[in-house]
């Protein structure tokens, strides 16, 4: 026997056969359903092909939608042979009725919306994933879909993500990891002894033995022991104690966490956290978070972005009329400005905050990348303990250093340290407290951590690869701030200071009148304005400086130097060939 389809003339109980199509008259309701989806999620009738939306944000019921889709199918489309068992307007009658009804007794209001969430967290902004952001997203989708552009990639040159960018992972920290991970590799000959030291050293401080167990909230004991070991090298035999050091996160988690104990009080006395401008738009996001106060103390942009001591007496005074001053951020090297402060500086930064009575956070995660040969790294910690007992005995100090940065760029294994003096012992039992509400820092960024602060050694054998690869990383950096600050340098309309250290660039730009315009005739800051009309038209992503903060009628943009040299190059390139003074 033929089976018979949607265009057969009669089902055979007297009834006429329903025509392909039919349930067109459903479309409406349907559409109705869909909730304004942008996915457009649609169900297809096996046989007409006809096609209706069922998406998981409607709010009609499943066993309701089963139901409505079922009877679009059997008024439609039979799938065995023998009476229909229903006209073809009953069944489009009982499925509008399903359609209709249904959702109306589903619906109700909302418990969070917009009005209704925390307005600290509505406050946040991130610059650096922000609107810009999201648009290249949508163009890489557009490109992927065939759609022509100018150009036929969007290159991310708005966040610091080394391998992202093409830069290679360091050797022995990934055999470390790996044998870590899998500790059957201990037993290959392919990996070095000097990894697998490491290895085990590790593994035999984890809970069984293993990289997935918890850790201490406070992190790896062994691996705590690395972090003060390295800083006290680092700093020339100034000691560090590993019960003043913390594992995070990546260095965010630990500047989150100091800031939230720090945090406190109300209305003129509530906490104000001094930032430079510009600034790592973390800093501001965490202080609206915490309905904190932000105190801004403009870098001198004139001087190569220095800090200048005069300018954090004018904002704290300032910020004793309406707040309590009591946190003093520092970022050195600096991210967006790249400056590398001298040690006359942070002497200076130091002794103002003992005057001052401020909570210092020194943000280093940059310490490794310093380019300029007249420049130099000096942590504050070094500083703080050669300037005496009366201020080392004295100022509380929080430094902070990741794996994401310097020559490693393993921004993904999210590990970090930092490092708290002179912290009150109680406050010392609340930060531990604190931190063991998120159990532990994840075990494999500590690890990675450990690989950082404790590399290979001369006479190792690993030590002459590892060293190979890190003077190759950094020296490929130095060749490109370098070649960035030149190239900006020759377009008449943007100036761009030294690129010091860091892995940034923070050109200040001088938009025309006509672009000032369009930038307000589109209600977006001018420099907003140029960089989506740069990502736009070249597919470069670059970030506002807007985002950062910058002295009012100035306007920026910030821009990793993280790509190769030939795509840095094509980057710079479309750069000044767009702007048109």
């Amino acid at each position: 026997m033929q089976r018979r389809g949607a265009g057969s003339e009669s089902p055979g109980d007297g009834h006429p056969s329903p025509k392909p199509g039919w349930h067109l008259s459903l479309k409406e309701p349907l559409a109705e359903l869909g909730g304004g989806c942008p996915r457009a999620c649609l169900g297809l009738c096996a046989t007409c092909l006809f096609s209706f939306p069922i998406c998981p944000k409607v709010s009609l019921g499943g066993r309701a939608m089963q139901r409505a889709a079922a009877l679009v199918r059997r008024g439609c489309c039979p799938r065995t042979l023998g009476p229909w068992g229903r006209s073809q307007s009953s069944a489009a009658a009982e499925a509008s009725a399903v359609l209709k009804v249904r959702p109306e007794r589903s619906r109700r209001e909302r418990i969070l919306t917009l009005e209704s969430m925390n307005p600290q967290v509505k406050a946040v902004e991130y610059a650096v994933r922000g609107p810009i952001v999201l648009k290249a997203g949508e163009i890489e989708l557009e490109l992927q879909r065939g759609i022509k552009k100018p150009f036929t990639e969007v290159i991310r040159a708005n966040i610091g993500d080394a391998q992202a960018m093409g830069q290679q992972p360091i050797t022995f920290l990934r055999q470390v990891m790996a044998l870590c991970t899998y500790p059957n590799l201990l037993d290959s000959p392919s990996f070095p002894e000097d990894a697998k030291k490491r290895a085990r050293r590790i593994l035999q401080a984890c809970g069984g033995n293993s990289l997935g167990s918890y850790s201490a909230s406070q992190g790896v004991n062994c691996i705590r022991e690395d972090v003060a070991a390295y800083i006290t090298r680092r700093d020339g035999g100034v000691p560090a104690d590993p019960d003043n050091i913390y594992l995070t996160t990546g260095a965010s988690d630990g500047i989150s966490t100091i800031l939230k104990i720090l945090v406190s009080g109300g209305g003129k006395s509530r906490t104000g956290v001094m930032i430079p401008i510009p600034q790592y738009p973390l800093y501001s996001a965490v202080i609206s978070e915490l309905d904190a106060i932000q105190v801004n103390y403009y870098l001198d942009e004139d001087n190569c972005w220095a800090l200048n001591v005069n300018e954090l007496r004018r904002a704290v005074q300032q910020a004793k009329e309406h707040c309590n001053p009591k946190v003093l951020c520092i970022i050195n090297p600096g991210n967006p400005t790249g400056q590398v402060q001298s040690r006359k500086c942070i002497e200076d930064v130091i002794h103002f905050a003992w005057e001052e009575k401020l909570f210092l956070l020194a943000d280093e995660v940059y310490q490794d990348n310093v380019y300029s040969s007249d420049c130099k790294f000096h942590s504050f910690k070094k500083v703080l303990y050669e300037m005496g007992p009366e201020y080392s005995s004295n100022v509380e100090l929080a430094s902070f250093h990741s794996t994401s940065k310097g020559y490693m760029g393993e921004c993904g294994y999210r590990g970090g340290y930092m490092e708290v003096i002179n912290l009150h012992p109680e406050i010392k039992g609340q930060l531990v407290k604190l931190l063991s509400v998120r159990l532990c820092p994840p075990v494999s960024g500590q690890a990675a951590m450990d690989i950082v602060v404790n590399p290979p050694v001369p006479g190792e054998e690993s030590f002459e690869q590892f060293s190979r690869e890190k003077e190759s990383v950094l020296g490929n950096l130095a060749k490109k701030a370098k070649l960035t600050e030149d190239m900006f340098n020759q377009v008449p309309g943007i100036h761009c200071n030294p690129l010091m250290g860091a892995m940034y660039a923070f050109p200040r730009i001088f938009i025309p009148a006509k672009a000032m315009e369009a930038a307000q005739a589109h209600k977006m800051a001018p420099d907003m304005f140029y960089c989506m009309k740069l990502l736009e038209e070249t597919g470069i992503c670059v970030v506002p400086g807007s985002g950062f903060g910058q002295r009012e009628g100035t306007y920026h943009f910030r821009m990793t130097i993280l790509p190769p040299v030939e795509k840095l190059k094509t980057v710079l390139q479309k750069d000044t060939s767009f702007f048109v003074p």
